[in-house]
C-alpha cells in the first residue's frame, strides 16, 4: 500500500470550486486549503502506478494549476528497510561478549563497515533524490 501527499494549486477565485471537485472526487481524501489556492490531499494507491493513475485524475480538474507529490509512504519499501535493519549486525560481535579484555579491543573508526547491506541502507536514507 502506497500513500502520497499532493499539493494541488489553483488560482484563489476558483478555490471553491476546485475543493468542492476535490472532495468529491473519489481518487482522493481532502484534507485543508489556504487562502491563496493551495489544496493539501492524499491519495492511496496498491501501487505507484494506481498512484500515478489517480494524480492524472486530478491535474484534469478543472482550473486544476498544478498537482505534485510531496510526501510518499510505500509500506513495502518501509518492510524491506526494516527488514535490513533487524537482519544486520551492526554491533561487532566483540562487544556484546562478557569477558573481553578491553585492552584487545581496535577501534577502526567505522562500525557501519562491519555490515555491507546496512551501510547500502543508510546510503539510501541520505539520498534525498531518490535516485540512485
Amino acid at each position: 500500500m502506497n500513500i502520497s501527499s499532493i499539493v494541488v494549486q489553483t488560482v484563489p477565485k476558483f478555490l471553491d470550486e476546485v475543493v468542492e471537485s476535490l472532495k468529491n472526487c473519489e481518487a482522493c481524501d481532502y484534507h485543508m486549503h489556504d487562502e491563496k489556492g493551495r489544496i493539501i490531499i492524499t491519495i492511496e494507491g496498491e501501487d505507484v502506478s494506481e498512484e500515478i493513475g489517480k494524480l492524472k485524475i486530478i491535474e484534469a480538474i478543472p482550473h486544476v494549476i498544478t498537482a505534485d507529490m510531496q510526501m510518499a509512504y510505500s509500506e513495502d519499501e518501509l518492510d524491506a528497510n526494516i527488514k535490513v535493519i533487524n537482519e544486520s549486525d551492526a554491533v561487532p560481535t566483540v562487544l556484546n561478549a562478557e569477558n573481553v579484555d578491553v585492552e584487545s579491543v581496535v577501534y577502526h573508526g567505522d562500525l557501519k563497515k562491519r555490515d555491507a547491506e546496512l551501510q547500502e541502507f543508510a546510503k539510501d536514507l541520505s539520498n534525498s533524490t531518490g535516485v540512485k
